[in-house]
């Protein structure tokens, strides 16, 4: 987009790199020309420019009044592909891992730092094992068990023929039919393993740029460090391997070098001192956006887990009806279970990321040997299985209550034992910002297992109901197992309970509305002619962009009724035995009634939850602005490595901030000229971790223009560990300059409150009126559109505040000329860069 006033013009050579946000974005919208060209880049990310920039860098004498503007696009790494919106699934285990990375900043506590990540990858693993047990309840017990086995059942669906019991076929036996059932959910975490892989290839396998362009070092130079309360005493070292000892806030010392940033008291380090030491965070490590280390080993133990769960399913079944032979078969295969699930255990706990360097090691018996192994037992287990036993018929439902009911109870120790240790790394600094006080790791992974839990059980109660239909006949009833039944009777309940603080924000929202109106008038000057309509909808634009605000409060809410609801449905199945509208049959009238509504009306919301998620991933498969709006979500959940869960949606900051980071190296590099990077609303963010891994010397060279940007109102209260008072502040040290702009209206971004210091303004520029204008006026002679979160580069600050970032960025640095010329073309048209 043109600016709206001029540009500077001093200080040589300047380009403009522009990063889009959530939802994606053309470069022909972004450079507001219909004729771009890729520069440098491929079909998922790449950088553009207009076609009359091309060449910029061989005559620049075109561009001394403003700066060359470039778009970086990086839409189709997340949401370029209709298949993607079927990530939907997979929801579960993002949010699982981004239970990681919510963790409360830590100072000298590596063993709570490192107990933190165990327990979330820990509640992450027994997501895969809900995950493929509910695939054994419906293919073992609903469909290949409990419906093959009554003759009512089998003879309605004819494709059950061949598994029927009273046919007297060779697959009628109900081992057999389990060991055939059993292919389902083997599939499945097949499925899951080859997403896994293939995502990987695609970003955990890109190695980030090396050599001379690389971070520094991470060891601080020998002498004494400057002053500064972020500096005091020892530095240790890394944070976010769970082996090493956490630094303040993410924060560790590295060397610096010419260019580098004043230090953390905002001065100059004294002269003899030939390497200032800087601030460098856990987001600007070397290894931080290469995760293909602990991604191997994590997808070899998950899915050495989930054939694990196929197998033990099948022994469960089977031990109760072998003697002999195959019972000392059966409890040997067992063994190797046992043995086999401690190995997964302690590859899982033994060790998390590590960051401090790129990492290419893989671990070859981890991540094949260990899943061929389990994939090994699940197949003798399956053959065991099938051995004939005279007279074992199939009744009732086989055992999964105790497995569910475990399971749910581990996933709720985990979760009470993971807010404990979030309260201990909270303890020593207390941040009133920070979303639930430090708990909001704890809160989103129960989130976590109750979506796991309402996927799972959405499934096993739609797929019973479909087996037990009118079809069907009169024989026996196929039902999940108890437990799911109490789970969905108690999602009517927490809905209740969710009305009352539902209902306190939308009063809330109304009272704000009404107390910003003299806001409104005083802001605009409109008290001489105040329109009541037009300032009620500004007023209450700005009280809707508060209610983000408001999200950690909803979400302690559900978690905590979660908790105490799944407990409860827990307590209900195993002490009734029975399902909640049968148990309450002596009881009151009321209650008896109250119980049966609520398992009807839970058992018909969690299949319709289900179909929801199916629903929209097919409708995004053919609509694309529905694969926009689902896209969104990925780009803000997947911006995170996958530090827990490895079959989570892979995390395309992985690709696109060493893409940044080197566009911006090689530029500065090859010009010696002054660098905005402009990042809107995610794309601040991707901005900000970009700047952070770039080496002192480009930093000296770079400013930082964010716009409604998220970066402390939803990243620095939610993962305050790298994203936290003392990480923007040390960014607003480290990088040259940085301009922040938002708006009232903005329900995404706001500002990032960092201070001034020193010689150093404060980031933050005065929040952006919006609109631009209260009624009309001869500038605007129609009614400006209240924008919110979009169209920043329209208000006339926007152009304003970049010319100011580029004249306070050091003049160009003359570079010696190429004999090809200085630009960036090569031979191929296309950037060299």
């Amino acid at each position: 987009m043109s600016p709206a006033t001029p540009a500077p013009e001093t200080g040589g050579a300047a380009l403009e790199l522009l990063v889009h946000g959530v939802g994606g974005a053309t470069p022909q919208s972004m450079l507001d020309d219909p004729r771009t060209v890729r520069v440098t880049g491929d079909a998922t990310a790449a950088v553009y420019r207009r076609t009359e920039d091309l060449d910029a860098e061989k005559h620049p004498e075109r561009y001394a009044a403003g700066p060359v503007p470039e778009a970086y696009c990086w839409s189709n790494l997340t949401s370029g592909d209709g298949t993607r919106a079927l990530w939907l699934l997979l929801l579960p285990f993002m949010v699982a891992n981004l239970a990681h990375w919510m963790r409360p900043p830590a100072q000298g506590m590596p063993g709570l730092v490192r107990l933190y990540g165990v327990l979330v990858r820990l509640v992450a693993l027994t997501l895969t094992v809900l995950l493929t047990a509910a695939a054994c309840e419906v293919a073992l017990d609903l469909t290949a068990w409990q419906c093959a086995g009554a003759a009512a059942c089998s003879d309605a669906y004819s494709w059950l023929g061949f598994l029927a019991a009273d046919r007297g076929g060779w697959w009628s036996t109900p081992g057999r039919r389990l060991a055939l059932a059993a292919l389902v959910p083997t599939a499945l975490v097949g499925l899951l393993w080859y997403l896994s892989n293939r995502t990987w290839s695609a970003y955990e396998a890109q190695r980030p740029p090396t050599g001379h362009d690389a971070p520094a070092p991470e060891t601080a130079p020998a002498g004494p460090a400057p002053a500064g309360p972020a500096l005091a005493g020892p530095a240790p070292a890394g944070l976010a391997d769970d082996r090493t000892a956490p630094t303040p806030h993410g924060l560790i010392p590295t060397q610096g070098g010419p260019g580098s940033a004043p230090d953390a008291a905002g001065a100059t380090p004294a002269a003899p001192a030939p390497h200032p030491v800087v601030l460098r965070p856990a987001l600007g490590r070397p290894g931080f956006w290469y995760g293909r280390r602990l991604v191997a080993r994590l997808r070899g133990a998950h899915t050495a887990a989930g054939f694990l769960t196929v197998a033990a399913a099948l022994t469960t079944a089977t031990s109760r009806h072998d003697t002999g032979a195959r019972a000392a078969l059966g409890l040997a295969l067992q063994a190797v279970l046992a043995g086999l699930g401690a190995v997964v255990l302690w590859v899982v706990c033994r060790r998390g990321r590590s960051e401090r360097r790129v990492d290419l090691r893989v671990e070859r018996a981890l991540v094949s040997g260990l899943p061929a192994a389990a994939l090994g037992v699940l197949v003798l287990t399956a053959l065991h299985a099938g051995w004939s036993r005279p007279g074992w018929v199939s009744t009732g439902t086989l055992p999964g209550d105790a497995a569910f009911g475990a399971l749910t109870l581990a996933q709720g120790a985990l979760v009470v034992a993971l807010g404990v240790v979030a309260l201990l790394l909270q303890r020593p600094r207390r941040d009133p910002r920070t979303a639930l006080r430090g708990l909001g790791g704890p809160a989103v992974a129960m989130l976590a297992c109750a979506l796991a839990g309402v996927m799972s059980g959405g499934v096993a109660q739609r797929v019973a109901d479909w087996l037990d239909g009118p079809g069907a006949g009169h024989g026996p009833r196929i039902g999940p197992p108890v437990l799911l039944s109490w789970q969905a009777s108690v999602i009517p309940v927490l809905l209740l309970m969710l009305l009352a603080p539902a209902a306190l924000l939308a009063v809330r929202t109304v009272l704000d509305a009404r107390r910003l109106r003299p806001a409104v008038e005083a802001d605009y000057d409109a008290e001489d002619e105040p329109d009541p309509v037009r300032t009620g909808q500004i007023a209450a634009g700005r009280a809707r962009a508060g209610l983000t605000d408001s999200a950690p409060v909803l979400v302690g809410v559900v978690s905590g009724a979660t908790l105490l609801l799944g407990a409860a449905s827990v307590a209900g199945a195993w002490a009734s035995g029975n399902v909640p509208g049968r148990a309450f049959d002596g009881a009151h009238p009321a209650i008896a009634s109250a119980a049966s509504a609520a398992q009807a009306l839970g058992s018909w919301m969690i299949g319709f939850g289900f179909l929801l998620f199916v629903t929209w991933g097919r409708r995004a498969y053919k609509d694309a602005s529905a694969r926009r709006t689902i896209g969104i979500l990925w780009d803000v959940g997947t911006f995170w490595p996958r530090a827990a869960h490895p079959f989570a949606p892979p995390c395309y900051a992985e690709r696109a901030v060493p893409d940044l980071t080197w566009r911006m190296s090689s530029w500065t590099r090859r010009t010696g000229g002054r660098l905005v990077i402009s990042g809107h609303s995610q794309g601040s963010v991707l901005a900000a971790a970009a700047v952070w891994q770039l080496p002192p010397a480009t930093r000296g060279r770079v400013a930082l223009l964010t716009y409604g940007s998220p970066l402390e109102r939803l990243y620095g209260r939610w993962f305050p560990a790298y994203f936290g008072p003392e990480a923007l502040r040390a960014l607003h040290r480290t990088v040259h300059c940085w301009s922040n702009l938002h708006r009232a209206t903005d329900p995404i971004g706001g500002p990032v409150r960092v201070p001034a210091e020193a010689d150093r303004p404060a980031v933050d520029a005065e929040v952006l009126l919006d609109p631009v204008a209260y009624g009309r006026t001869r500038e605007h002679p129609l009614p400006e559109p209240i924008l919110g979160h979009s169209d920043y580069q329209a208000d006339p600050e926007f152009a304003r505040r970049r010319s100011a970032l580029l004249d306070r960025l050091p003049s160009a640095v003359p570079r010696r000329r190429d004999p090809d010329g200085p630009g960036l073309q090569g031979s191929s048209g296309r950037s060299s860069g």
